[in-house]
C-alpha cells in the first residue's frame, strides 16, 4: 500500500487546497466567512476522505464521501464564478484540475469494488 502523500490524487487535491486557500483569502468581506470557510473546509474533507481511503481495507464508504463532498466543492467554485468573485479564467483553471482529480478517484473506487 502507498502512503497516501504519495499517491497523484493527493498531490492534485492537495495542490487544488492550496488554490482554494489562496483564492479565498482576496474574497470580499461579505463572502470570506461565509461561502470561503465552507470551501476551506470542504477541501480540508477531500484531503481527510484520500487519507482514510487509502487506509481502509474497504474504500468505497470514503471514496463516495470525497465524490459527495467534490461535488459541492464544484458547486461552491460554479457559485464564487456566477457571482463574480472570481474570475471565469480562475474557474476554467480550477475545472481543470477538478477533472483531473474527479476522474482519479472515479477510477479508484472502480477498481476497488472488485
Amino acid at each position: 500500500m502507498a502512503l497516501y502523500y504519495d499517491l497523484p490524487v493527493f498531490k492534485e487535491t492537495y495542490r487544488l487546497t492550496l488554490r482554494i486557500f489562496e483564492l479565498t483569502r482576496d474574497f470580499p468581506r461579505e463572502y470570506k466567512f461565509t461561502l470561503g470557510q465552507d470551501m476551506k473546509r470542504d477541501c480540508i474533507c477531500l484531503v481527510r476522505s484520500i487519507y482514510r481511503a487509502n487506509k481502509c481495507k474497504d474504500k468505497r464508504e470514503y471514496l463516495e464521501a470525497f465524490l459527495d463532498d467534490f461535488e459541492v466543492l464544484k458547486l461552491e467554485v460554479r457559485l464564487c464564478a456566477d457571482l463574480r468573485i472570481m474570475s471565469l479564467k480562475r474557474q476554467a483553471e480550477l475545472a481543470v484540475s477538478m477533472d483531473s482529480i474527479g476522474r482519479q478517484i472515479t477510477g479508484w473506487r472502480n477498481a476497488s469494488r472488485v
